[in-house]
């Protein structure tokens, strides 16, 4: 009963904040971009590595990004959550900033990775369920190491998904409202992130 109580009060309370941290940014008030540095800056940092995957692009990601939403702040119109506006700044600065490497890593062909479907969407060959000896295996260094690499191979904008999702814990449409995508989009990007990784790292999660 008080569990029940207590949340719409701390949601109400979260509200209450980002709408006080908005009304400051509009009026240019003195402390209002440290605060938002103060609130996200952290978020929008793990979300800029997660994308860049350089500590130095990351940090310029976020300085980026908190900077436009400040200076941008009149162009929040509340249609969504404060939160998913900026990240989906922050999103696409790190989309931009990847754009404009100029060394850029030598990629595998995305669809020669990925198992092969029929014109229904079926795979044409069955993929083993894997959960189970996943579970086993998980706490092995090198399956760890493998299963970082499988997720670091992944296209920006499918391990962005993948990760919010079965990492960060955020719904389907938390997601698509955060990255400014389809509903669709994000099904496909977290159900082909998965496939992806199945298999890559088949070898390690066949049975002994």
């Amino acid at each position: 009963m008080v569990t029940s109580v207590a949340e719409p009060d701390a949601k109400k309370g979260s509200r209450e904040m980002f709408d006080s941290l908005v009304a400051g940014l509009r009026a240019r008030e003195d402390g209002a971009v440290e605060r938002l540095v103060e609130a996200f800056g952290d978020k929008v940092y793990r979300l800029a590595m997660r994308i860049t995957r350089s500590p130095d692009d990351a940090e310029e990601v976020t300085q980026d990004a908190l900077w436009t939403a400040a200076r941008k702040i009149d162009s929040f119109r509340g249609d969504s959550a404060f939160g998913s506006w900026l990240y989906r700044i922050a999103a696409n600065t790190a989309y931009q900033k990847l754009r404009g490497r100029r060394e850029r890593e030598v990629e595998q062909d995305w669809d020669t990775l990925l198992p092969q479907f029929d014109e229904d969407g079926r795979h044409l060959e069955p993929i083993e369920d894997w959960s189970e000896s996943a579970g086993e295996l998980v706490v092995q260094s090198e399956l760890r190491g493998k299963l970082q690499e499988a997720v670091e191979a992944l296209p920006p904008d499918y391990r962005t998904a993948f990760l919010f999702h079965d990492v960060e814990g955020l719904s389907n449409p938390e997601i698509a409202e955060t990255l400014g995508i389809s509903l669709p989009a994000v099904k496909s990007r977290v159900h082909r992130s998965r496939l992806f990784l199945r298999q890559k790292l088949a070898r390690y999660l066949e049975p002994a």
